[in-house]
């Protein structure tokens, strides 16, 4: 069977948007190393990101407003300015952060076979930014502000799943595509959807800026990056 052939049962593509089309690993540390000025030497990767994935933790609302807080937590806990105009500057950098370099042309290509849908933890403010970021490639979207529960809580999936049925889509139409093991892969695997794990830290030890997991679950597609998805599903770009 072709690759393509493996991909033709599918009609719906659904795609975590943060860290799987958005590149929030490198503007969580870009932002942070310009407040602070400390470089990359002075302050590791991993000396940011747990202290953001405990403060994500601890300020787990609207994304657009509660980065604010998180970038607080962070600060306090590494001896950062954390003063109002420094939380403020890592928020606005959080409605900033860039897709990554083959997110728009991938999902260009993507979206001539199948409805693409955002279902992401961001808000709609978030989100409408990070979508405009990509080139406004959605069918349809769904967010934090929708649902009122974030990934990998199940009823974030049933709430589209039930949104999806009213356009004519089964579950069995979808395939899901996410980075993110702990909020995606594993609970869609779990309530029976096919799953796509785009690995965008693959060769680099440790999860980033993701919660952890204790397992790896299997996925039923496995690439590095979008655009090897998208040349497995479409075919190379011309």
């Amino acid at each position: 069977m072709s690759s393509q052939a493996a991909f033709s049962n599918f009609k719906v593509l659904t795609f975590d948007v943060v860290g799987t089309l958005i590149d929030f690993e490198t503007g969580v540390l870009s932002a942070v190393r310009k407040i602070s000025g400390k470089s990359p030497a002075e302050l590791s990767d991993e000396q940011i990101f747990e202290p953001y994935k405990r403060g994500r933790d601890k300020h787990y609302e609207r994304s657009s407003e509660a980065m604010f807080h998180v970038y607080r937590h962070l600060a306090k806990e590494l001896g950062l300015p954390s003063d109002d105009a420094s939380c403020d500057v890592f928020q606005l950098s959080v409605l900033r952060w860039g897709p990554f370099a083959d997110s728009v042309e991938a999902l260009k290509r993507l979206r001539t076979k199948f409805r693409l849908v955002a279902m992401t933890n961001a808000d709609r403010v978030a989100l409408s930014c990070y979508a405009h970021a990509l080139g406004n490639p959605f069918d349809d979207t769904v967010c934090a502000d929708d649902t009122g529960v974030a990934k990998p809580n199940p009823e974030f999936f049933a709430y589209n799943k039930g949104r999806q049925s009213a356009f004519g889509y089964k579950q069995s139409d979808i395939l899901h595509v996410a980075q993110s093991q702990y909020h995606d892969i594993g609970i869609a695997r779990k309530l029976g959807y096919k799953v796509c794990w785009i690995e965008r830290r693959q060769g680099i030890a440790g999860f980033g800026g993701t919660p952890a997991v204790e397992t790896l679950t299997k996925p039923d597609f496995h690439f590095p990056t979008l655009k090897a998805l998208a040349d497995a599903a479409i075919g190379p770009a011309a």
